[in-house]
């Protein structure tokens, strides 16, 4: 594709998803979290083009975290945020040592691993004035991610695309979740990005293997598969689902309910219009539930470049 071409998909993608869920809004002070891979590199180039093209102000602040890992190297990481312009900040907390001990044998690191990389990050964002953190999870990861919980954890529970903190002082956003894998590749290729890929848990990650495998599978028969689940989840139907929880949340009597079901009284849905042509739309323009963020903070930033408002 195009290197214009891709780009437009692209920022109509995360566009979309910016409208959707207003995960961006005028006077946001960002903070990037820039692990080394393709997709938080996209994410950072999308950003900074739609910083370049919206028509309010909203900052970017970007961070990674060394977390000890064995031959890890930051330092074309830290070029690459050098090179942006914007502020920075490369922090070092060796979690990898107690990961590793805490973690029982044939298990993988990545949970354990993932939050306390997560409670890191927010007091980073809070240590520079930051009142989001964007994540540069993509539309694949909310899908495996379902997929993953309905499989292997009996749960149909997805990622969040934002999530506030209980204080309502932070959020969490995800604005590549409408964007697909595939054009991250694409854009990673094509922009040439220092790709540190983290060599912890990249051979542990079976069960996600597996259902990435599966999704390409069913998308070799059905092209808008994965798109077809993405809308889903945006598509419920909570009364025809058995949770009780959501038939009380409803205000449905769950009794009168369990009782027109032994009768055979509930009605059939009615079949889905349309169904696939608006995943494909959806496609076209396109690990956990995040722990509640810690409460803001007074902390100064220790950033490279601009410093932060007072």
């Amino acid at each position: 594709m195009h290197p214009k071409a891709l780009e437009s998909r692209l920022m109509k993608a995360m566009g979309q998803a910016t409208r959707d869920f207003d995960l961006i809004e005028p006077n946001d002070r960002i903070l990037v979290a820039l692990s080394g891979g393709k997709d938080s590199y996209g994410m950072l180039y999308l950003l900074q083009k739609m910083r370049a093209q919206v028509p309010f102000p909203f900052e970017l602040v970007l961070y990674h975290l060394d977390q000890g890992q064995p031959g890890h190297d930051t330092s074309p990481i830290e070029a690459h945020m050098k090179a942006t312009g914007l502020p920075y900040e490369v922090a070092y907390q060796d979690t990898y040592t107690r990961v590793v001990q805490l973690t029982q044998p044939g298990k993988i690191y990545c949970s354990l691993c993932s939050r306390f990389r997560r409670a890191i990050l927010y007091k980073a964002a809070i240590k520079h004035n930051c009142n989001k953190v964007a994540l540069g999870h993509h539309r694949d990861d909310l899908i495996e991610t379902l997929l993953l919980n309905i499989l292997f954890a009996g749960q149909i529970k997805g990622m969040p695309v934002k999530l506030t903190s209980e204080r309502k002082t932070h959020q969490v956003i995800r604005p590549l979740a409408y964007v697909p894998e595939e054009e991250l590749i694409a854009l990673s290729e094509q922009q040439g990005f220092p790709i540190v890929p983290c060599r912890l848990c990249g051979s542990q990650l079976k069960q996600r293997a597996y259902v990435k495998n599966l999704l390409n599978q069913l998308q070799e028969h059905s092209p808008h598969i994965k798109g077809n689940i993405l809308h889903a989840l945006s598509n419920v139907l909570p009364s025809h689902l058995l949770d009780k929880r959501l038939l009380t949340d409803m205000a449905v009597d769950a009794k009168t309910f369990d009782d027109a079901l032994t009768i055979g009284s509930v009605p059939a849905a009615p079949a889905p219009q349309g169904q696939d042509d608006a995943a494909d739309e959806m496609d076209d323009a396109a690990e956990d539930q995040a722990a509640p963020l810690v409460r803001l903070g007074a902390r100064q930033p220790d950033l490279h470049g601009a410093p932060a408002p007072g």
